[in-house]
């Protein structure tokens, strides 16, 4: 008899569950894949039970950058990760990095822990209105009722944060949900929502687009980063090359097609802009990063052919002749069947092909000039020029800063979808160490050889540097964490010994300017405190030397930092009384 009770005893204790347990199985339930977080009570167990539920978890020193990371999964692979976060003040730092996943449409889910339901409004421990904050930054926002409803809420926030335009979903968890228990059997489980439905443009629409495309003299393709997300790159390849069409990609649309394709006109981007008289948005908004359609950057006579997921995106700013409401891939399949109906290509040898030759050879001339200037401390262009040498074309290249990104987008070219990532939409910068370990993590578990290499600025280091202790706790292999453009300020800086002269003169606060920063930094030590490899780089043969070093160690992370001088700029814009809106 006491055999039989133990048994049932037994079998009583299988049938129970706790809540961390059924959000780390909800969670996998939904296939997803990895976490990001920083843990602390009350949701320490809900990492365990990820872990133990066969979800990787990395562990990171801040609550933006572990949302920055999670939300880079949503980009490169289409379906969300977790950012696991404290309640109060760790929620609140995950704000900024689920405000960047929603301007950028990338799916991710950030999971909270909080006050105790029977302490609400008393006061307690971090307690802090969560549910509501996280509606202004997301597209769901909820917390399960019961232990029963953590199922189905985890699968409605996967389901929001992919379906329409991606972005972010919360879901708050009760401290006291965390590790009370249920009977299993009275949960009501839910299976993996399917993915975002495909939705194809009206008939119509697609006709006049093409009667739009065949009568323009300056025609353009503009291909953005929901092109990249949509994994669109075979479409848009074929559209380009049936078309021929000259294209310009978005910052986050290089690769989509190689940026050394022969319809490539990115180094004549403002002229193209400018000239061109019809033009085809593919998964591109016209808002900042375009000029948002208006002039003097754009004609006020184009037309605009707008392809979007979105319906409140088409005509935003800019009224569209065409509207294309639909799944990217599919819409430009439905206008490549319309355009081969009748055999139509735009003319190679056309007048507007001709201007935009012209004006891509002037600026390389001008490009390489700059590039091969032999004085010390190096300019910019200098410093890209030899990084592009060496880099692999297979690379993921991070990169953010102010200067160091606008130019190394110019000097550095992607060859493969989804291999860029940068401060985006929102022009977020701390983004860079974040986006390169979740690209990392993401190779190293397909088994790649892939390198990840992150590009910043010694201002944008400064905001989430620390993750290099992240990189290296991990074991992440895969990461040149740092080509650490130093300028020694924010767009630029002082030489040394103007920073000394300045000592002199008295009280900092009020002397040194507010872009500065402490002159010649050596940020490279961080990453050798933790067991990487750091280098201090000064001349053209210090960075190869120390760039080819690191590509061949695959066993430790490095960083380098490349001093250059705090002087160097851009070169002159075609507009430069609007040269920090050409990002």
């Amino acid at each position: 008899k006491s055999s039989l009770i133990c048994v049932y005893m037994s079998e009583m204790i299988m049938a129970e569950v706790t809540g961390a347990q059924l959000i780390a199985e909800a969670l996998k339930s939904q296939n997803v894949e990895h976490m990001f977080g920083i843990v602390g009570v009350p949701i320490i167990e809900v990492a365990m039970a990820a872990q133990a539920a066969g979800i990787k978890y990395v562990g990171m020193r801040n609550e933006q950058a572990a949302c920055y990371a999670a939300s880079a999964i949503g980009y490169l692979t289409g379906w969300p990760a977790v950012c696991l976060v404290v309640s109060g003040p760790g929620l609140i730092h995950a704000l900024g990095g689920m405000a960047n996943a929603n301007m950028n449409c990338w799916p991710v889910i950030v999971i909270g822990g909080s006050s105790d339901r029977n302490q609400e409004t008393t006061g307690a421990f971090q307690e802090f209105p969560q549910v509501e904050a996280c509606r202004l930054y997301s597209k769901f926002s909820a917390r399960p009722s019961s232990l029963e409803m953590i199922p189905a809420v985890v699968e409605k926030a996967v389901r929001s944060s992919i379906y329409g335009r991606p972005g972010a979903s919360y879901i708050d968890i009760a401290g006291d949900m965390v590790n009370a228990k249920i009977d299993r059997a009275s949960v009501r489980f839910v299976s993996c929502c399917p993915a975002p439905p495909v939705s194809q443009a009206d008939s119509r629409e697609i006709t006049q687009a093409v009667r739009l495309l065949k009568a323009a003299r300056r025609p353009l393709i503009i291909v953005g980063k929901g092109a990249a997300y949509a994994r669109a790159e075979t479409e848009v390849r074929e559209l380009v090359e049936v078309t021929g069409i000259p294209f310009l990609p978005t910052p986050m649309g290089k690769g989509v097609l190689p940026d050394d394709h022969p319809n490539c006109v990115a180094a004549a981007r403002s002229r193209a802009l400018l000239q061109a008289d019809v033009i085809v948005l593919l998964g591109a908004r016209l808002n900042w990063i375009l000029h948002f359609g208006f002039p003097p950057r754009f004609s006020p006579h184009v037309k605009i052919i707008q392809v979007d997921l979105c319906a409140e995106e088409l005509s935003n700013n800019v009224r569209a002749a065409s509207a294309l409401l639909g799944d990217i891939r599919a819409v430009v399949r439905q206008l490549l069947e319309t355009i081969r109906s009748d055999s139509w290509r735009f003319p190679s040898d056309s007048e507007w092909w001709l201007t935009l030759k012209e004006k891509m050879t002037a600026n390389a001339q001008i490009s390489k000039s700059l590039a091969l200037q032999s004085t010390l401390p190096m300019n910019y262009y200098t410093a890209f020029h030899h990084i592009s040498e060496l880099l692999p074309k297979d690379c993921i290249i991070v990169s953010e800063g102010a200067n160091t990104m606008d130019i190394g987008r110019t000097m550095l070219l992607n060859y493969l979808p989804r291999h860029r990532l940068d401060a985006g939409t929102f022009g977020t910068m701390g983004v860079g160490p974040g986006f390169a370990i979740a690209a990392a993590v993401l190779e190293q578990t397909q088994k790649s050889t892939q390198r990840v290499v992150c590009i910043e600025g010694d201002s944008a280091f400064g905001f989430s540097g620390m993750e290099v202790e992240t990189i290296c706790v991990h074991n992440i292999k895969l990461v040149l964490f740092a080509l650490l453009i130093n300028n020694n300020g924010i767009y630029s800086g002082v030489d040394p010994e103007t920073w000394k002269e300045m000592e002199k003169m008295g009280d900092m606060t009020t002397i040194a300017p507010p872009v500065t920063l402490l002159p010649e930094a050596r940020y490279e030590q961080v990453m050798s405190a933790f067991g990487g490899r750091g280098y201090l780089v000064q001349t053209v043969e210090e960075l190869r030397s120390a760039l080819q070093e690191s590509l061949k160690n695959t066993q430790a992370p490095s960083l380098l930092n490349v001093l250059i001088d705090p002087a160097s700029d851009r070169k002159q814009q075609e507009f430069p009384w609007l040269t920090r809106s050409n990002l």
